[in-house]
């Protein structure tokens, strides 16, 4: 029997590698010969690094560049030699967790710093580099990042402004000679899990922006700027800005990501089972065990678990959830595709006991479900 292992982590609790360690120990106390195939997952939120890290092998590159506020903070990313492969999250030069709240402040900030990286790794050699783009500070339409790559944005005067959100609207002119020369030899894959269009009641500025640090009338303004920009972005590009699905993502970073470095968005689960070769390790197997924190509603709308079901029906493969806790009727487990479901507020005391002791209790569902296995077959 052949068994994957496709977890994603459980929040503070318990990381994809050791989900999968504890499920392997408890399966083969019953089951000692099965054959059992590690793929952790993510979706492209925190903990999705060291789940990448797992299928590229490489090196922490740590480089000196600007935070949100042009100041100097090192930033870390990945970078593999063999497969000349960088991943960058931008929320390592340009996110909210490098500020303190009162120091959110959407409108005056740079994806500057993501460009240093996205610099970096292009005078690495990188071939193929896929950006994370969740946890941004910024509303800046990329700009910042842009910068870094020898792109130039000039107001009516033919001055170059200041890469910040505020100045959005100033921008008349986009300069394209000086751009970085590798940009063109290089795939860019985007992990972006929103659809947000780039301005208006749904765009980036109305949506987001308020939780980075922007007031109602920041707001407006951002907007108008996204909107006045976006033409900009037409007219230089050919492309136009609002109806592509997902430019609002990350403060614009989605349309950025697209114009600047003729980059692809992908939701961030598909873009980890690329990685792991996961359709193609597939093949033969019995069962898929796959799990998160908590089994609910949301879990169908882009998480690891929806991205493991879709492969597992295509193969026609049984699939377990050992979930944190689950939020569903049995009913919905199973009209969800999930032929066996197990959590560990199932054993737990309570939730501290269960944060707390989540291996043990993951190990002693995996046992259990190894145990219902042999009874069955």
């Amino acid at each position: 029997m052949k068994i994957i292992l496709a977890p994603d982590k459980f929040k503070n609790s318990l990381t994809g590698l050791e989900f999968c360690s504890a499920v392997e120990t408890g399966i083969k106390t019953v089951m000692p010969d099965v054959s059992i195939v590690k793929l952790p997952l993510a979706d492209g939120g925190d903990g999705t690094i060291e789940v990448v890290n797992y299928y590229l092998k490489g090196k922490v590159v740590s480089i000196e560049v600007n935070n949100p506020f042009f100041q100097p903070v090192m930033a870390s990313y990945l970078y593999a030699e063999d497969s000349k492969t960088a991943f960058i999250e931008m929320a390592e030069a340009s996110g909210l967790k490098l500020l303190k709240r009162k120091e959110f402040d959407c409108k005056n900030a740079t994806t500057l710093g993501t460009g240093d990286m996205i610099v970096d790794a292009l005078n690495k050699g990188a071939k193929t580099i896929i950006l994370g783009i969740g946890g941004s500070a910024t509303n800046d339409c990329g700009i910042g990042m842009a910068t870094a790559l020898g792109y130039r944005f000039l107001d009516k005067n033919e001055k170059e402004v200041k890469p910040i959100g505020v100045n959005l609207s100033k921008i008349k002119y986009i300069d394209v000679t000086n751009v970085h020369p590798n940009i063109s030899e290089v795939s860019f894959k985007v992990a972006c899990d929103v659809t947000n269009p780039l301005y208006g009641k749904n765009g980036a500025a109305h949506i987001y922006a308020a939780q980075k640090g922007a007031k109602a009338r920041d707001i407006k303004m951002l907007n108008e700027g996204l909107k006045s920009f976006s033409k900009i972005i037409d007219a230089v590009f050919g492309i136009d800005a609002q109806k592509t699905q997902g430019a609002g993502a990350a403060g614009g970073m989605g349309i950025a990501s697209k114009v600047f470095l003729k980059g692809t968005l992908e939701r961030g689960i598909q873009l980890i089972k690329d990685l792991a070769n996961f359709d193609e390790q597939l093949d033969h197997a019995d069962w898929i065990i796959t799990g998160e924190g908590k089994l609910d509603t949301q879990t169908m709308s882009g998480k690891t678990i929806q991205g493991v079901l879709s492969s597992a029906k295509a193969k026609q493969i049984k699939v377990a959830a050992f979930c944190g806790a689950i939020d569903l009727e049995g009913k919905d487990v199973k009209d969800f595709g999930i032929e066996y479901a197990d959590a560990v507020m199932n054993y737990a005391k309570n939730l501290n006991d269960a944060m707390r002791n989540s291996k043990s209790y993951v190990e002693k569902m995996a046992k259990t479900f190894a145990e219902h296995l042999q009874q069955s077959t």
